[in-house]
């Protein structure tokens, strides 16, 4: 009896270690996340002059919570684009202004989490601000949500200026009541930057960077930024006057799916 106790006790003990060998722990589910490749750096340790509102982090956005993938207000880009920028922030220092960021490298989660929000046409919390003129269900033929992103593969920025001192942009808080990102700058959210004609991620037509309904000082600002960057390499697309792709990309056909905070870099950034 005592023999078959103390069998029947190992192989309980054995069966006991398989099942701990195989089962996901969550150290080791945490440990999953894809790493940036080494050419990816923290644009901060490239130049920390440039201001960071990274909006996808926040809940001020058009889907109206953190986007997945979004861990840190980090910005992340390959290092060529961030030394591109770099260049471009001394030009601007001199002239009264400094750079901002909005959003840099977005991970394919992220992108995911916009095309699920998309489909939802029920979910319309941010209209009022983000898109208050498009009707949610032409937000992909349109043009404004799509499956895949440029911003996925490192070299892509959302970008606007910020004229020197620097004022600081209030907190946005969920539930405030919303102002159309078209309307005058005095009465949209009060973002610091100069006027550009319209706020961030506007989903309207006066987003176009030459959109000729814009004229005057706010033409001018975007004709400044718009010349400083693509004398530096950067092509805008020319549906968003703060989207600039620095050229050429370092990974021209790859969409990475690393979340965005300081982890996913493989060196000393």
């Amino acid at each position: 009896m005592t023999r078959l106790t103390t069998v029947a006790r190992a192989l309980i003990a054995v069966f006991a270690a398989l099942l701990a060998s195989t089962a996901p722990s969550t150290t080791a589910r945490a440990g999953t996340d894809p790493k940036a490749p080494e050419d990816f750096v923290a644009l901060r340790s490239v130049d920390p002059t440039i201001i960071q509102e990274m909006r996808y982090v926040t809940p001020h956005n058009f889907v109206g919570e953190r986007i997945d993938g979004y861990r840190q207000p980090l910005c992340i880009l390959t290092r060529p684009a961030a030394e591109a920028l770099h260049k471009a922030q001394r030009k601007l220092l001199r002239q009264g202004y400094t750079l901002k960021v909005y959003d840099c490298y977005r991970p394919q989660r992220a992108v995911d989490h916009f095309v699920r929000w998309a489909e939802d046409l029920d979910d319309e919390a941010m209209k009022g601000e983000f898109y208050p003129d498009v009707d949610k269900t032409r937000l992909f033929s349109d043009g404004y949500i799509a499956a895949k992103s440029g911003h996925s593969r490192g070299s892509t920025l959302d970008v606007t200026l910020v004229r020197l001192p620097a004022k600081p942009t209030r907190p946005y808080h969920p539930g405030e009541p919303l102002v159309p990102c078209f309307a005058p700058k005095g009465e949209r959210f009060p973002d610091n930057s100069i006027d550009m004609g319209t706020g961030f991620d506007c989903f309207d037509t006066l987003s176009h960077t030459l959109d000729p309904r814009i004229q005057g000082q706010q033409r001018a600002n975007r004709m400044l930024l718009k010349s400083t960057l693509e004398g530096l390499g950067f092509v805008n697309l020319a549906e968003e006057w703060w989207h600039y792709t620095f050229k050429p990309e370092a990974h021209p056909d790859t969409y990475f799916d690393f979340p965005v905070t300081r982890r996913s870099l493989t060196g000393m950034h």
